[in-house]
């Protein structure tokens, strides 16, 4: 079991990640974008953190850099829409600023645990 922190501002796929990890026994904190989610982080200092990437406030990547910043063994996972090229460069791009694993946005239950995992 690992508290994880799930940053995105679509609260439908938020509350879907949180339920799939939930389901798996993990402690789910949950923000909707990258500035509070790094008022969570500072709060409950989980042991990973998925961010979505285009976000309001303070986008994934920026948020994934000042993680890496403070935390330098974070797990951390991105995740985004997948459905353009412009998405998969940007998880090409959260995975060279430190993002141990990306997930293309649709992605499947098992997909999800295992990244965590």
């Amino acid at each position: 079991m690992a508290r994880i922190l799930v940053i995105d501002d679509d609260s439908s796929m938020r509350r879907l990640v949180a339920r799939i990890l939930a389901g798996a026994n993990h402690e789910i904190v949950e923000a909707p974008d990258g500035k509070r989610g790094m008022e969570q982080f500072a709060t409950y200092r989980p042991e990973v953190v998925i961010t979505d990437l285009l976000m309001p406030e303070q986008e994934g990547i920026e948020t994934i850099r000042e993680l890496r910043r403070i935390a330098p063994t974070l797990r951390i996972i991105a995740m985004s829409g997948g459905g353009t090229d412009n998405d998969l460069m940007f998880l090409g791009m959260a995975k060279a600023l430190g993002a141990d694993a990306v997930l293309a946005k649709p992605f499947r239950a098992d997909e999800l645990i295992r990244a965590v995992q």
